[in-house]
């Protein structure tokens, strides 16, 4: 792990995921009141375990990837990017406990893995949002990610939101 992945802010510490974190991860993504919205819903600790591996990778080959969030030390949820497996692209998500959430922490984390990955040249990246889901409609429009397109999914209308900079060396002219 290099030492710039982890992110400080006023609150709360992003660490890139690795296998240290795995219990906090089988936790955290086996509770409904977390991950039922989230695509796939609740996981299993071996699917925990495959998401890990794969995230690990992601972070080696791609030098973004999912962070572990915490306060305090402990973990309060996960933030971070991923290539989404529709071809749309690299996709910012989160997830927090239930505790952690009303003081923002979803809104500084998230919004921390957008700046760096635009800091990395990641150019665009997208959300999918649950149109139902107000509060991560809320947490996206604050990190100023807009909505671009939608599409239908099991009934649900899901909204792409996505975030645009210029190519690093267009940053300079």
């Amino acid at each position: 792990m290099s030492p710039s992945w982890i992110i400080r802010t006023g609150r709360i510490v992003l660490s890139p995921v690795g296998w240290q974190d795995l219990p906090d991860l089988r936790a955290l993504k086996a509770d409904p009141g977390v991950y039922a919205q989230m695509l796939g819903g609740v996981r299993s600790a071996g699917q925990v375990a495959a998401e890990l591996a794969a995230d690990v990778s992601f972070w080696a080959a791609r030098g973004v990837g999912m962070w572990m969030v915490r306060d305090g030390g402990e973990a309060v949820g996960l933030t971070g990017l991923h290539e989404r497996a529709d071809g749309q692209g690299i996709a910012l998500r989160f997830a927090f406990r239930p505790a952690a959430r009303g003081r923002g922490l979803a809104r500084e984390a998230a919004g921390a893995a957008l700046r760096f990955a635009h800091q990395q040249d990641v150019q665009r990246v997208i959300a999918v949002a649950n149109e139902a889901n107000i509060a991560s409609r809320t947490v996206l429009g604050a990190i100023g990610m807009r909505p671009a397109s939608s599409f239908e999914r099991d009934g649900s209308r899901m909204l792409v939101f996505e975030s645009v900079s210029p190519p690093l060396a267009d940053a300079w002219r």
